[in-house]
């Protein structure tokens, strides 16, 4: 501070110093004011901004259950699809293993038929009563005709067995 030479100027000082402030305070609280109102507003676009942002997630969080649902529900038709599948296939595979043991056991009577008509037909001379007998004689025809009821005819019986795969 100043110093001055005589006592009353300095008390004048501290006056003019108090009334300065007292100047001042007016604008101080209107200082004061401007930036409550200032921080009022400040924080309500705060709560907004969050509010805001909490409703984008919470609606992104109902997409994304939406979604997953969508998902889970594909899973659930593809898994069904495959179990049907799959169960048609077995059924398939059950059919195949009979056809084909069906087949062999044809080639296996078309065999026998080929290799008897041979036996048979080098056989045809000999004087048993049995071949000579007309019922029990056999010809070419004889196995191959589906009314000569003198030729076993045996129905194809599926077993358990030909179930598995």
């Amino acid at each position: 501070m100043a110093t001055s030479s005589s006592g009353a100027s300095s008390g004048s000082s501290t006056l003019r110093s108090s009334s300065s402030s007292e100047d001042f305070q007016p604008i101080l609280d209107e200082r004061k004011r401007k930036r409550m109102l200032s921080n009022r507003e400040s924080a309500r676009r705060s709560r907004m901004r969050k509010q805001k942002h909490l409703d984008d997630l919470m609606a992104q969080v109902s997409d994304l259950t939406n979604h997953k649902n969508q998902i889970l529900t594909s899973i659930n038709v593809t898994t069904q699809l495959y179990s049907n599948v799959e169960a048609e296939n077995l059924v398939l595979r059950a059919q195949m293993t009979e056809l084909s043991n069906r087949l062999q056991s044809l080639n296996e009577i078309i065999h026998f038929i080929n290799s008897s008509n041979g036996v048979l037909q080098n056989d045809t001379n000999l004087d048993q009563p049995d071949y000579c007998h007309p019922h029990h004689q056999l010809n070419d025809d004889s196995l191959m005709n589906p009314w000569n009821f003198s030729t076993t005819n045996q129905p194809f019986m599926p077993c358990a067995d030909m179930m598995m795969y």
